[in-house]
């Protein structure tokens, strides 16, 4: 007996036959059972008790089990149990057969694994169309079975892409000086990756650069940006660009490569030991904190800016905020993760849980960090996002340590004997950097290389000189506290920016010795010349200093627009700063 569908088409014709298993220790019952199921094109194998079903079911692996509650050697409930648990994840559809009217029984035979009834005497049409349903049920279960082990494939091997992907990202991204010692920081990723970036980095000159970003959303695709971000700075930062130059880059890359809604709110720092100054460039962060020596707040420096890859060149801006800072004093910044923490009530940490864990610890500044970070563990706060944290203390005031440039160098040159000249116009004055295209010629010289920190630290203080006191005409006498650095820094950039005419000429001259070199650097501006190098004031005459304490002869013209530096250096020595 068989039904058909609407059309008068069998619909399980051309399926493969099933294979159920009859138990019931009635052989009147099962032959009646028998018959019934092979009639419908099925196999059919016999059990007469539970214990023997069980066996069989292990042995054949039948797609539906017609099975008695009330049997010898093992009732059908104890067997449904078995074969339940043998069948582990694959559905087998166990109808019971039973004259158990009872409510409580039929329950008992619901508990005991069986997916439905069937009662005895036996109805073939209701038979029929239960092994229908089920051999439905059945085959959609192992459609969704064969698709959950394909996508779960698919995962293992996406995850195993993200890993990989993630430790070449880590290498990348934590490639700088995150080790210093001025520096604390945590990073907290919301998924595998982070869509908050920090990087470190020192110029040749020892002031270290450091970028805390967060780009839109987090995982994979918030990550995503982190590599030509972190190629940008590295790379920039090793050839001495300053960070004015270094933003203009970094927010044209990211506006090139990024699409549409996917940006880096991030904070720029330069910390200048040497000069007790940091400049901070705040585009969409939270705002940054400046701590003094007994940790109590000083200064706060908001978002002013939009977040990199946002604005074109013409909108941008990339002028940092500039203040001093003394030794012991620490600056804190940190992205969106730690102010939107939630608590168990909704409520978000907030800027205020920041600032109350801030003022907890005045008096006690080593604590500050570890401070906020306990009273957020305190809040309960459940993270929506990637969480960073990044302190930094002014080391104390020296010759900050030069570092090496490899991206520098070009291919080792021995007996260069050459002399250059460059000049700088206005225009050129105003738009980049010549720094790194000197020290690009410098490297050249293989016996300088060991020297780059120190030539890399006298070339910027020349320049430095050359245009705000030659150009720009600024008074360093302005710079004695905050309020004179912000003066001086907002008048050095307007008047930048207006600059139209003016030069700044380099002159070098290398010439090859026994056992090493001697370079000549002179360093000239159209100008009325700057100040000289035996002012008494705090900063004034600071760089002149410096460039002193560095170069092996320095001499001035008499108004001091005319600047000439000699290095000496011989096979296998090294840079002393």
């Amino acid at each position: 007996m068989s039904s058909t569908g609407a059309d008068g088409i069998d619909p399980d014709q051309g399926a493969r036959p099933l294979m159920v298993l009859v138990a019931d220790d009635n052989p009147a019952d099962r032959m009646i059972l028998r018959r019934l199921v092979e009639r419908l094109g099925h196999q059919v194998h016999e059990a007469e008790h539970g214990q023997q079903a069980v066996e069989l079911f292990a042995l054949h692996s039948p797609d539906i089990v017609l099975l008695d509650a009330l049997m010898p050697t093992m009732d059908g409930f104890e067997a449904a149990r078995r074969i339940k648990l043998h069948a582990g994840e694959d559905l087998v559809p166990i109808i019971f057969l039973t004259s158990l009217t009872e409510t409580g029984a039929l329950v008992k035979c619901l508990e005991a694994g069986g997916d439905d009834f069937l009662t005895k005497p036996y109805n073939p049409v209701i038979l029929e169309a239960k092994i229908r349903a089920f051999r439905r049920m059945r085959e959609m279960h192992q459609t969704l079975q064969s698709q959950r082990d394909v996508i779960a494939g698919q995962h293992a091997g996406l995850l195993r892409d993200q890993q990989l992907a993630k430790i070449v990202f880590d290498r990348v991204a934590h490639a700088g000086a995150l080790n210093d010692s001025c520096l604390r920081y945590l990073q907290s990723a919301y998924a595998m990756f982070n869509g908050d970036i920090l990087l470190a980095a020192h110029r040749p000159s020892g002031e270290l650069h450091l970028l805390l970003g967060d780009f839109t959303g987090h995982g994979l695709s918030a990550a995503i940006g982190a590599m030509p971000l972190a190629e940008v700075f590295y790379a920039m930062t090793a050839k001495g660009f300053a960070l004015r130059d270094i933003l203009l880059e970094l927010n044209g890359k990211l506006g090139r490569i990024l699409p549409v809604g996917i940006f880096c709110c991030a904070v720029l720092i330069e910390l200048n030991a040497a000069k007790g100054l940091v400049e901070v460039w705040n585009g969409g962060l939270p705002e940054v904190l400046i701590l003094g020596r007994d940790g109590a707040l000083l200064q706060r420096v908001p978002s002013s800016n939009l977040p990199l890859g946002v604005a074109n060149r013409e909108r941008f801006n990339p002028e940092p905020t500039v203040m001093a800072m003394q030794p012991g004093e620490r600056l804190l910044c940190w992205t969106d993760g730690i102010i939107e923490c939630r608590n168990a009530a909704g409520e978000q940490f907030g800027e205020h849980g920041v600032l109350q864990a801030v003022a907890a610890h005045a008096g006690r500044p080593d604590e500050v960090f570890d401070g906020l970070l306990d009273a957020l563990a305190h809040f309960h706060g459940s993270a929506e996002d990637d969480i960073s944290l990044l302190q930094v203390v002014m080391p104390e005031r020296e010759l900050a340590q030069a570092v090496l440039p490899g991206a520098l160098g070009g291919a080792a040159q021995t007996g260069q004997d050459w002399q250059l000249s460059y000049t700088f116009r206005a225009a050129a004055i105003r738009e980049q950097n010549p720094l790194p295209f000197l020290m690009q010629t410098l490297m050249s010289v293989q016996g300088l290389r060991s020297r780059a920190g120190s030539l890399f630290t006298v070339l910027s203080e020349l320049y430095s000189n050359a245009l705000e006191h030659g150009l720009l005409r600024l008074e360093s006498a302005w710079k004695q506290d905050s309020d004179g650095f912000a003066f001086y820094y907002q008048e050095r950039g307007a008047r930048l920016q207006r600059l139209d005419n003016g030069w700044i000429r380099f002159w070098l001259d290398h010439q090859p010795v026994a056992g090493g070199g001697c370079l000549t650097i002179e360093c000239e501006d159209s100008g009325a010349g700057f100040a000289s190098p035996g002012t008494s004031a705090d900063y004034a005459g600071r760089g002149l200093a410096l460039i002193s304490a560095l170069a092996d002869e320095v001499s001035f013209s008499a108004q001091c627009s005319r600047v000439r530096v000699v290095f000496h250096w011989s096979l296998g020595h090294t840079d002393p700063h």
